[in-house]
């Protein structure tokens, strides 16, 4: 009997996919439920696995656009399995390795110079450029290796290749939504500075401790987080978006954090954050992020969202102007924290300090509210004891 396996729903928007990779070949068996393809959709990758167990039958390749419901293979469930080889752990990997080590010596195509210089400097032969005749390694090759060890092996100086490649779904959709956002909204950026020693202080004092108890690492993103959703409840526009003639306002938040995934930029999102302790914020990032990087996000995790945290500072970024992340009204830029000389009562006192941008929809949030929202974020971060109930503590004892 042979099934055929097809492109499941996959979201409501969604109606094609692309086959990025078969992790079975034609002919090949697959247990029931075990992964035999992955797809990718315009918002996420997910796997497709086998219905029964059988035999498979390619039909569509790797790279193609498919529609929803359209037969990607079949698999032939009368087919005999075959039978397993049995694997023996033993040394002999270890004896393998070094045999193959000895035979690529002994199969090295060099002249006897540049095979003398290779052995007592012990230059990796993979990162020369054969140029003797019949793909031989000459002496000069060796030299230039040694000489530019920087170099990229294969690649040709003052080359002028090009190369084409498709762009991914998920790619093209970033493309439509970053232009969407700039040609619908009307964005504006504001920009603060945060003395980050406050921060940096409970983070070297704490750190250790919370991750005995917690077992995650006392990051920046919970205190960002934790500031951000008080600041969204005390300024509610920041948290709302625009449908149609109304405004949709939330009194939860769900922040969005962008992460850099193997394939683009992803937006997974923290549920209720505002209920949500500093360990409950940081055990879903870690959750969200690693999921990001094996491309395992689902498409519930990266809808909705009402606000969004981005970091460029992980890459070394110290100011940008973040763009809207549609319908959200709003998006916090988190900067590279760099010490920098500030005048602290008179007197010069070098501080660790970070750039903090705030992008944001002009239509629905006035200048007013992105200055305080942003203002309410910086007190926050330097007075880490307000975020355990959004003021101080003694006014708060105070009822003042």
């Amino acid at each position: 009997m042979s099934i055929e396996i097809k492109v499941p729903t996959v979201g409501e928007s969604i109606s094609e996919v692309t086959l990025v990779k078969w992790h079975k070949k034609d002919g090949e068996w697959a247990n029931r439920d075990e992964v035999i393809a992955e797809l990718e959709s315009e918002k996420a990758t997910f796997e497709l696995n086998a219905e029964q167990a059988g035999a498979i039958k390619t039909i569509a390749k790797e790279g193609d656009t498919l529609n929803i419901g359209d037969v990607v293979c079949s698999i032939d469930t009368d087919a005999e399995k075959p039978a397993e080889v049995e694997k023996v752990e033993t040394d002999a990997p270890l004896a393998k390795e070094e045999s193959k080590s000895a035979k690529a010596q002994t199969d090295l195509k060099a002249t006897p110079v540049a095979a003398a210089i290779i052995a007592d400097k012990k230059v990796d032969v993979k990162g020369l450029t054969a140029s003797g005749s019949n793909g031989k390694i000459v002496k000069a090759d060796v030299l230039d290796a040694l000489n530019n060890p920087g170099r990229r092996p294969g690649i040709v100086l003052f080359g002028r290749n090009e190369r084409e490649q498709k762009m991914s779904n998920l790619r093209k959709t970033i493309s439509r939504r970053l232009v969407e956002a700039k040609n619908t909204t009307a964005m504006l950026t504001t920009f603060n500075e945060v003395d980050m020693s406050a921060v940096m202080d409970t983070r070297k004092k704490y750190k250790d401790k919370f991750k005995e108890l917690h077992g995650v690492n006392l990051g920046f993103m919970s205190f960002f987080t934790k500031a951000c959703t008080y600041a969204l409840m005390e300024w509610p526009s920041v948290n709302a978006y625009i449908d149609g003639e109304n405004i949709i306002y939330h009194d939860f938040c769900d922040i969005s954090i962008a992460v850099s995934a193997p394939k683009g930029l992803v937006v997974p999102v923290i549920r209720n954050a505002e209920s949500l302790s500093m360990a409950g914020i940081e055990a879903t990032v870690v959750e969200l992020a690693t999921k990001a990087k094996e491309n395992k996000l689902t498409i519930e995790e990266m809808t909705g969202g009402t606000f969004t945290i981005t970091n460029g500072g992980v890459f070394g970024s110290m100011m940008s102007t973040p763009i809207i992340n549609i319908p959200q009204s709003a998006i916090l830029g988190m900067h590279n924290i760099v010490e920098r000389p500030m005048a602290v009562n008179g007197q010069v006192v070098i501080k660790p300090m970070m750039y903090v941008a705030l992008s944001y929809d002009h239509r629905i949030i006035d200048g007013r509210e992105s200055v305080g929202f942003l203002v309410r974020v910086k007190e926050l971060l330097e007075n880490p004891e307000l975020l355990l109930f959004g003021k101080d503590p003694v006014k708060s004892l105070l009822e003042l």
